[in-house]
């Protein structure tokens, strides 16, 4: 079983020392043992949840979020595979409704862009659009 230092730790993930230290203060990565010395020292484990912590992350989800689903990964809670079902649902739908208003928005600008006469800035069509009131 691997023993890593926090600097160790980090380099195997590929994230900062300050990174690793943010997870240990909200509670999502377990507060290490430490050496006789106080230095902190990770296990195997300790990588596999950040690893997991950032791919949750990487894919959506909130820090409450990620406290949630690595709380019934560890078997912390009484949830089931359908709560985390429905959670992943709910955050699906969650990223649809966002790609919806990020396509609204690059229409909205890209109508603008093609408005405009390329002309002189009293004539700009962008910034005329994004002075009226909706």
């Amino acid at each position: 079983m691997k023993r890593l230092s926090v600097s160790a730790l980090a380099s195997e993930v590929g994230i900062n020392i300050e990174t690793v230290r943010f997870y240990e203060s909200k509670g999502i990565l377990p507060k290490p043992e430490r050496t006789g010395g106080g230095h902190r020292k990770y296990s195997d484990e300790d990588i596999r949840r950040l690893k997991f912590i950032l791919k949750a992350k990487e894919v959506g989800f909130t820090l409450n979020e990620i406290r949630t689903l690595a709380s019934i990964r560890d078997g912390a809670s009484n949830d089931s595979c359908d709560d985390v079902m429905e959670l992943a649902a709910r955050k699906i739908t969650e990223i649809d409704q966002k790609m919806a208003a990020l396509k609204e928005m690059r229409a909205t600008l890209h109508e603008l862009y093609n408005s405009c006469p390329e002309d002189t800035v009293g004539n700009c069509k962008i910034l005329e659009g994004l002075s009226e009131n909706t």
